[in-house]
């Protein structure tokens, strides 16, 4: 026994070695150490006195109630965050995950088996001792097995379940950031094409009234029916477009109904115009290397290439020999009434080694694919740190030129408002044409129309710019945020929106938000 026990000890120590797992290092960002300045990027918006400001705060740490300041844009955040159906499959699919994790872990240990048989069987008389032709055995007793995994095959694939746990987590946290701008964009579209449909009715009421003057005057024969139809066209083109701008609308509306995941309700609280929607500007940028521990889909993309990593060491494992151990003990008996009668006590014990000689290629094959998998793992990992690069630096560009742009479209739309006065003035005086009224009504229609979606524009680019640098996770500033795995909350069917997570059982793995994203999981 005592033997036994010191074989069981260094099979134990044995099997709790190194993976064959090649050493995990992370690669090196592939773009430059520090965001673009000068040209475009040299004027960042400071918070002047009508202007919160986000006192130095990184995005990661602004709650998203305070980066947006609209009332009633939270709460239709809030609701989105609760109902969403696609939020809502992305958190099973990290429940889904984690099961699968836990199934893969269960690999490491012993099973252990309650097992009960009965047989009979005739022999030939010719064959039989005594003539017993048929002849009876039960059993009853315990049966285990347990694959010793001396070269860390079943351990790379533990790990390589939980980095794709990881990831999987990650993906839910990005979804969930990605809702809050995507119901943020489409509010102030919709807040947009409110503000075009003021301007069409004001263009329409307009055009309408010198449509009816040019009218009188062309029944009383001192107008022309060349003005009467070019006041017509105005009149016709704003119809046109009341009605494409109330199509839009309404589909705007739809589109948000489908992120929120149900009707917009009548009770909402009164919202802000678009002129007024006064959110953060002046988030800081930081700096590239921050976005590795920032944003969650380059952290979802680096625990899939650790899933690949881990991969590997299973497939260089599988070139070596499995030993498996089987074991039984309990009663055995002819009949039934002697199963636990004295003496009737047996066991076997059956250890088992599988070699593989030959495969026809497939070992090496799962190897080399396995290798290939984790370049593609790489180069997805560092397409994703490009891309969030690329993001940051558009939001950088767009934040630097939007808020001249404004006040130049602006001054624009004074000067054609007041360009359309002094035609319409020089026209009833018998100076100019109507033609001039035409065309400077229509120029200050598509100024105001500019102007409108400049500001959507410049709101929308912030609103990416926050999610961007990794922002829209937490509620309120100040908060602790959530670990990426924790499915209690946002998006749950069968918990409240914002409801806290519960601690972590201990048979559950380990929370993606403590698992640093550069630990090796190579022994």
């Amino acid at each position: 026994m005592r033997k036994l026990s010191l074989i069981a000890i260094a099979v134990g120590v044995f099997a709790a070695g190194c993976t064959m797992q090649p050493h995990y290092n992370r690669p090196a960002a592939p773009v430059p150490a520090s965001f673009p300045t000068g040209g475009v990027y040299q004027t960042q918006p400071g918070s002047g006195a009508a202007e919160r400001s986000a006192n130095g705060a990184a995005a990661t740490d602004i709650g998203w109630r305070e980066f947006f300041a609209d009332p009633r844009l939270q709460q239709v955040i809030a609701i989105a965050l609760k109902n969403n159906r696609d939020l809502r499959v992305s958190m099973l699919n990290v429940e889904a995950s984690q099961q699968q994790y836990r199934i893969t872990r269960a690999q490491l240990f012993p099973t252990l088996n309650a097992v009960g048989t009965g047989s009979v069987q005739r022999t030939p008389k010719d064959l039989s001792f005594f003539n017993q032709t048929i002849s009876r055995t039960y059993n009853v007793g315990l049966q285990t097995s347990w694959e010793i995994d001396f070269w860390g095959r079943i351990r790379s694939l533990k790990d390589q379940a939980l980095a794709q746990y990881l990831s999987t987590a990650q993906a839910r946290k990005a979804a969930e950031i990605s809702l809050v701008s995507q119901v943020a964009d489409q509010y102030l579209t919709m807040l947009s094409f409110d503000d075009l449909l003021r301007i069409t009715e004001q263009t329409l009421k307009t055009a309408q009234d010198s449509y009816n003057l040019t009218k009188l005057q062309f029944e009383n024969g001192t107008g022309s029916e060349l003005d009467l139809r070019q006041a017509q066209t105005v009149v016709e083109q704003a119809q046109a477009n009341m009605q494409a701008e109330a199509r839009a609308r309404a589909q705007a509306e739809n589109a948000l109904v489908v992120l929120i995941g149900e009707p917009l309700p009548a009770d909402l609280e009164p919202g802000l115009p678009l002129s007024d929607q006064n959110i953060l500007t002046d988030v800081p940028a930081g700096l590239p290397s921050d976005l590795l521990t920032r944003r969650p889909d380059i952290m979802e993309a680096e625990e899939n290439l650790l899933a690949a990593n881990a991969n590997i060491g299973a497939a260089r494992a599988a070139f070596f020999p499995k030993i498996s151990l089987t074991s039984s003990a309990g009663t055995a008996s002819p009949t039934l009434g002697g199963l636990f009668k004295p003496g009737s006590f047996a066991w076997t014990f059956a250890p088992t080694i599988d070699l593989p000689i030959f495969e026809g290629g497939s070992n090496i094959a799962n190897l080399n694919l396995a290798n290939i998998q984790k370049k593609i793992q790489i180069a997805q990992y560092e397409k994703s740190i490009q891309s969030a690069f690329r993001e940051v630096a558009d939001g950088l560009a767009a934040r630097g030129t939007y808020d001249e742009q404004i006040a130049a479209l602006e001054r624009d739309v004074f000067a054609e408002q007041r360009a359309l006065d002094l035609s319409e003035l020089r026209y009833h005086n018998g100076v100019d044409s109507y033609l001039a009224v035409l065309a400077a009504q229509t120029a200050l229609y598509s100024a105001q129309q500019s102007l409108v979606n400049a500001r959507v524009n410049r709101l929308t680019s912030l609103v990416n710019l926050y999610v961007a640098l990794g922002g829209g996770w937490i509620e309120h500033t100040g908060d602790t945020p959530r670990p990426a795995d924790d499915t209690t909350g946002y998006g749950s069917a069968d918990q409240p929106a914002g409801a806290s997570a519960p601690v972590a059982a201990a048979s559950a793995p380990t929370p993606a938000a403590a698992v640093p994203a550069t630990a090796a999981k190579a022994g």
